[in-house]
């Protein structure tokens, strides 16, 4: 299993009048914390680009527990449950506050497409190597 954190401030552009994190900005720190976790692996979505693979999301589930407010720091896990052998990846998310309260979890599936046909593909090689070893 790959696990990585990324810890985001809430700002204030972030929240409603109450003062509570708007729930479509939850999607902007899994995608934070999805780049982020690439990242750990020494990839970025422009490298991937380059590859000519592009990872759309096709699928997207949230369940809120716990509001996350005006300048709390969050921690978003970004876990992979399973090693992507075909064209589907699955991101798994959690979103912690200051207290270790779990404020949201997610489910978020992207494909590996690649960018000139728009034809599902697989997991591009380089970065199939750097995260293979975690589910050895």
């Amino acid at each position: 299993m790959f696990v990585s954190e990324t810890q985001l401030r809430v700002r204030y552009a972030e929240t409603d009048q109450m003062g509570v994190v708007y729930h479509g900005n939850f999607f902007q720190y899994f995608e934070v914390a999805r780049a982020e976790s690439i990242r750990h692996l020494g990839f970025t979505y422009v490298d991937m680009e380059k590859m000519g693979v592009i990872m759309p999301i096709i699928e997207v589930q949230c369940r809120y527990i716990r509001p996350a407010l005006y300048d709390d720091l969050l921690t978003v896990k970004a876990i992979l449950k399973e090693l992507p052998v075909h064209h589907k990846i699955e991101f798994h998310h959690e979103v912690f506050n200051e207290k270790k309260e779990l404020l949201a979890t997610a489910k978020i599936i992207l494909y590996f497409m690649e960018a000139t046909t728009m034809k599902r593909t697989t997991m591009p090689e380089p970065l199939m190597k750097q995260i293979q070893p975690y589910f050895s």
